[in-house]
C-alpha cells in the first residue's frame, strides 16, 4: 500500500498563490487532486499521468491551477495561483495503480489525510 501525506496547505488571501505537495512513500502511477469544502462533495481538482506529459484539470481551475510531478522525488504538486475564496477547501492527494488520468472518486485506490487551504476575501 502506498501512503500519500500533503503538505503546503494555509492561509493566503485572495489572489495569492500557494504550492501543494503530496510525497508518497513508493512509485505511483496516475496521480490526482481532490478537494471538499464543508458541507459539499468531494470535487475533482486536477491529474497528471506517470510521464507528467498528461494532464487534465476542472473547468473551476483552468488556467490558475498547476498539476506538475517530479517522479525521482515520489511527489506531486498542484500550483495554485489567482487564489479566490471558493477555493477553500480540503485537498487531498489522491494515487491509483494504472496509467490513466480519471476525475471520479472511484478511478483512484489510496488517498492522503488531507490539507486545509483557506483563502481570505
Amino acid at each position: 500500500q502506498v501512503h500519500l501525506v500533503e503538505s503546503g496547505g494555509g492561509l493566503v488571501q485572495a489572489g495569492g498563490s500557494l504550492r501543494l505537495s503530496c510525497a508518497s512513500s513508493g512509485r505511483t502511477f496516475g496521480m490526482g487532486w481532490f478537494r471538499q469544502a464543508p458541507g459539499k462533495e468531494r470535487d475533482f481538482v486536477a491529474a497528471i499521468g506517470r510521464s507528467g506529459s498528461s494532464t487534465y484539470y476542472a473547468d473551476s481551475v483552468k488556467g490558475r491551477f498547476t498539476i506538475s510531478r517530479d517522479n525521482a522525488k515520489n511527489t506531486v504538486y498542484l500550483q495554485m495561483n489567482s487564489l479566490k475564496p471558493e477555493d477553500t477547501a480540503v485537498y487531498y492527494c489522491a494515487g491509483r495503480y494504472d496509467y490513466g488520468l480519471g476525475s471520479r472518486l472511484d478511478d483512484y485506490a489510496y488517498w492522503g489525510q488531507g490539507i486545509q487551504v483557506t483563502v481570505s476575501s
